[in-house]
């Protein structure tokens, strides 16, 4: 489908060198959007979200180049820093860069989650990250690595990420300045990030069991999440925030079922 819906709009877009971020930022790109990609390597603005140095870099890098119309925190994954990247990065990103929405007509946000936000995660840990207090989180986290469900650290900040944008998104600073701001959870996709699963026979039977997606099939494709990423940061979202929308096949539903409403 051909649309130029986000034609004459800048897109900040975190993790854009793999993946999901890819996948987006080509998207974007296709249906006339200029794109201010992000990653530590192979975009033009290069940064660690994993450190505060970085997260303070892609901030001033991204100021420089003038307004934008959103920002799509992607990037996370990886195999260390993932309490770091995961949470604390991409809500210092997505902070950070607040400001230069104000000047959008069509201001949007978007963070990106994942299913395994779904574990349960160590109380202590949540508050820490919902706190602001990353010392406090990764002290604890240090303490008993273990805590935290199969998917451990990745987990508890997708999580913890979660919350953010559920408490952020009603706010003066978010929907009361016009700025729509959105979670985006997916399932398994077929990215680099998630080969450890999809390229093990084993794990993979393993994760299907226990996170099954019976619609579109296991793994998914990152172009399909791109796709509602992509209409959740444009203009024609004029009435949805606050939301943790499930890109997953059905694996959330599957889940949990009908418990939040019976």
């Amino acid at each position: 489908m051909t649309t130029t819906e986000h034609a004459g709009r800048t897109y900040v877009v975190t993790g854009s060198a793999s993946g999901i971020g890819a996948a987006t930022a080509a998207l974007l790109r296709e249906r006339g959007a200029t794109v201010i990609g992000c990653d530590l390597d192979g975009a033009g603005v290069r940064a660690d979200l994993s450190t505060p140095e970085g997260r303070r870099s892609l901030v001033e890098q991204v100021s420089a180049r003038g307004p934008i119309d959103a920002v799509l925190a992607v990037a996370g994954g990886g195999k260390t820093g993932l309490l770091e990247t995961n949470f604390f990065g991409a809500v210092a990103t997505l902070e950070g860069l607040r400001p230069l929405l104000a000047r959008s007509a069509a201001p949007r946000a978007v963070a990106v989650s994942s299913t395994s936000s779904l574990e349960p995660a160590d109380g202590r840990i949540m508050k820490a990250c919902l706190d602001g207090d990353e010392d406090a989180a990764l002290a604890l986290l240090r303490a008993e690595p273990d805590m935290g469900g199969p998917s451990g650290a990745y987990g508890i900040a997708k999580r913890a990420l979660n919350g953010w944008v559920r408490r952020a998104a009603p706010a003066p600073a978010w929907a009361g300045s016009g700025i729509a701001l959105n979670a985006v959870a997916p399932g398994v996709v077929d990215t680099p990030a998630a080969a450890y699963i999809t390229e093990n026979d084993e794990v993979r039977r393993a994760v299907q069991a226990v996170a099954p997606q019976p619609y579109g099939g296991f793994p998914g494709r990152p172009e399909w999440v791109a796709e509602l990423i992509c209409w959740l940061a444009g203009p024609a979202n004029r009435f949805v925030t606050g939301q943790i929308v499930f890109a997953d096949g059905g694996a959330e539903a599957t889940l949990l079922g009908d418990r939040h409403w019976s």
